[in-house]
C-alpha cells in the first residue's frame, strides 16, 4: 500500500500542478478553474488519511476529526466536478446559479458531519471504516450522511461524464470512459457501505473480507479516476513531443539544401537568433521556430534559382515531377551558372511543390532534394558539407 501511495501522490501532484499552471494563465476559466479545485481537494483527501498527516490532527481535534477533514476534502472533490460539468454544459450564468443550488445539499452534508463528530467526541475511539464502532449511533450516521452525498453528487457526475464520453472524440472518451468507471465503483462501494453501516449499527456482524474489499476497490479506483483525468492530456503531451522530434530531423536534413542556397543568397536569412541555434532547439517552441525559418529561406532560395534550373531544349514552367535526384543536379548546375554571371534564360520555374497543402508537406518536398543532394556527387565546390554555419543563422 505504501508503493501505492507513493505513486498515486505522485501523479496527483504532476496533474494538479500542470492545472494549476493551465489555471494560472487562464484565471477566468470556469470549468479550468473546477477542475483544479476537483483535483486540489481529491489530492488532499488522500493525503490527510495517510497517517504522517492524520496523527496531528488526530492530536489537535480528537480520534473523529481526520476522518471529518477528509471527508470534507472528498465531497469537495465531487462537488466541484459536479461544477466542471455544469461550467461545461450550460452557459456561465446558469452553470453558476446551478453550482449554488447543488451547494445546499453539500452544506447540509458537511453540516451533518460536523454534527455527528461533536456528538461522538470522548466516546469515538477512532479508527478507520473496519475497525470504528458502529454501535455510536453517531458515528454511524456520520458514515451514512458522508455515503449517502457521495452517492448522489458520485451519480449526477458519472451521468454527466457518460454523456460526454459517448460525444467526445476518441482520445478524450478513453479518459471519460476511465473516469466514469471510477466514478462507478466508488458510488457502488458507497452505497453498500451505508447499508452495511446500518447492519453494523444494528448489532449484526459484518465480515472482514467485505470491507476490507471495499476499501480496497476505492482505494484502485482513485488512481483509475487519476488516469482518466489525465490520459488526454498525457496522449497530447506524447503527440507534441513526437511532432517536436520530427521537426527536429527535418531541420537537420534540411542542411545540405539550405547551406548550398544559403552561400548564394545570405542576404535571403531571416532575423537573427540571439540565443543561437543549439540554445533553440533545446527549447519547447525554439524546434518549431527553427524548422518554420529553415524552410522559409529554404524555399526563398529555389524561387530565386528558379529561372536557372530549366533546361535549353524544353522551356518548362513546372519542375514539380522532376525526380529529386535529377533536381539536384539542375540545382548545383543552376548555382554554378549564376555565379557565373550567365543571363537567366526563363522567369521563375515552380520547384518542388506539394501535392497537399501545408507546411509540412512543402517541407517533405524540400527534405527529398535535400536528401538527394547527400547522395549525389557535389559539383559545386563551393558547398559546405558540414553543418558549421556561422552563429546566429539558421
Amino acid at each position: 500500500m505504501t508503493e501505492l501511495a507513493v505513486v498515486v501522490g505522485t501523479a496527483f501532484a504532476l496533474l494538479l500542478g500542470w492545472k494549476i499552471s493551465q489555471l494560472l494563465r487562464s484565471p477566468r476559466d470556469a470549468p479550468l478553474r473546477a477542475v483544479t479545485l476537483c483535483l486540489t481537494s481529491a489530492a488532499a483527501s488522500f493525503c490527510l488519511a495517510l497517517p504522517p498527516l492524520s496523527g496531528p490532527i488526530d492530536s489537535v481535534g480528537g480520534h473523529g476529526a481526520p476522518r471529518l477533514v477528509q471527508n470534507v476534502f472528498a465531497f469537495g472533490m465531487v462537488f466541484w466536478l459536479m461544477c466542471f460539468y455544469l461550467y461545461s454544459a450550460t452557459d456561465h450564468r446558469r452553470g453558476r446559479v446551478r453550482a449554488r443550488w447543488e451547494l445546499l445539499p453539500l452544506g447540509l452534508a458537511v453540516l451533518g458531519l460536523s454534527a455527528t463528530t461533536v456528538a461522538a467526541a470522548g466516546r469515538d475511539g477512532g479508527g478507520g471504516y473496519d475497525s470504528v464502532d458502529m454501535r455510536l449511533g453517531a458515528v454511524a450516521a456520520f458514515y451514512v450522511i458522508a455515503d449517502l452525498y457521495l452517492v448522489y453528487a458520485l451519480a449526477m457526475a458519472l451521468r454527466w461524464t457518460w454523456r460526454y464520453a459517448r460525444a467526445a472524440r476518441q482520445d478524450l472518451a478513453v479518459g471519460l470512459w476511465l473516469m466514469a468507471a471510477a466514478l462507478a465503483v466508488i458510488a457502488a462501494v458507497s452505497a453498500v457501505r451505508a447499508v452495511l453501516t446500518v447492519v453494523r449499527w444494528r448489532g449484526a456482524s459484518v465480515a472482514p473480507a467485505v470491507t476490507t474489499v471495499s476499501g480496497h476497490l476505492i482505494a484502485a479506483a482513485l488512481p483509475l479516476f487519476l488516469i482518466g483525468a489525465g490520459y488526454p492530456a498525457a496522449r497530447g503531451r506524447l503527440a507534441v513531443l513526437r511532432v517536436r522530434r520530427q521537426r527536429r530531423g527535418m531541420y537537420h536534413r534540411l542542411y545540405p539544401l539550405w547551406s548550398l542556397l544559403h552561400e548564394t543568397y545570405p542576404q535571403d536569412a531571416l532575423y537573427p537568433d540571439h540565443a543561437g541555434r543549439a540554445g533553440l532547439l533545446r527549447r519547447p517552441r525554439g524546434v518549431h521556430h527553427l524548422y518554420y525559418r529553415r524552410a522559409i529561406e529554404c524555399r526563398d532560395g529555389l524561387v530565386r534559382i528558379s529561372p536557372y534550373l530549366g533546361q535549353p531544349e524544353a522551356a518548362a514552367t513546372d519542375l514539380s515531377d522532376v525526380s529529386a535526384e535529377a533536381l539536384a543536379d539542375r540545382l548545383r548546375d543552376a548555382l554554378r551558372a549564376q555565379s557565373e554571371g550567365r543571363e537567366a534564360p526563363y522567369g521563375p520555374i515552380a520547384v518542388a511543390l506539394p501535392h497537399a497543402q501545408g507546411l509540412d508537406a512543402d517541407v517533405q518536398q524540400l527534405v527529398k532534394l535535400s536528401d538527394a543532394l547527400t547522395r549525389r556527387p557535389a559539383h559545386h565546390t563551393g558547398t559546405r558539407r558540414t553543418e558549421d554555419a556561422p552563429r546566429g543563422s539558421t
